[in-house]
């Protein structure tokens, strides 16, 4: 009788949860500081008053864009609100579809994914909003693909495999 000998398949592993949430934090925060002050310089019009009731604008109307643009408070914790969902959402997609293929990888997969959304969400929300339109900006787009590229770049440099563990992490 000759001897069998086993093949082990490597571990299939899902999202790395932690690198998850780091990357979406980073990402959004970095993109928001952008879409407040790097937008309306690049646009030439506006202000982050007018960038924060516009996020906010998705899930309370266009009844939150017409002067005066004083930002209540309901309508910028509706704006980070909108703005934090997406981007944990986009995060989580760029996630999914990189998380295998390393830093490089990550950064322009993430970019490209970036772009990729701008188009999906930016168009797609100009036939429920035609308000929107004022946001199809190029500046946007940028906007979009720094995003990319810091979600999958910041989740490449985070995720760590079956049974890894961070150095410094409990």
């Amino acid at each position: 009788m000759g001897t069998r000998t086993a093949t082990v398949e490597p571990q299939r592993k899902g999202v790395d949860g932690g690198a998850l949430i780091r990357a979406a934090v980073v990402a959004s925060v970095a993109t928001l500081l952008m879409y407040l002050y790097l937008v309306p310089v690049l646009v030439g019009a506006g202000n982050a008053a007018v960038i924060l009731r516009y996020m906010a604008s998705v899930v309370m109307g266009a009844d939150v864009l017409p002067p005066p643009a004083n930002l209540s408070p309901t309508i910028m914790l509706a704006a980070l609100a909108v703005h934090a969902g997406i981007s944990l959402s986009m995060a989580a997609v760029i996630a999914f579809i990189l998380h295998r293929w390393g830093l490089l990888t990550g950064i322009i997969g993430g970019a490209v994914l970036g772009l990729v959304f701008f188009a999906i969400i930016h168009y797609s929300l100009t036939l429920i909003h035609p308000h929107f339109y004022a946001m199809n900006h190029w500046s946007v787009a940028l906007v979009h693909a720094v995003f990319g590229a810091i979600a999958g770049g910041i989740y490449e440099l985070y995720e760590c495999e079956p049974g890894e563990q961070l150095e410094g992490s409990l």
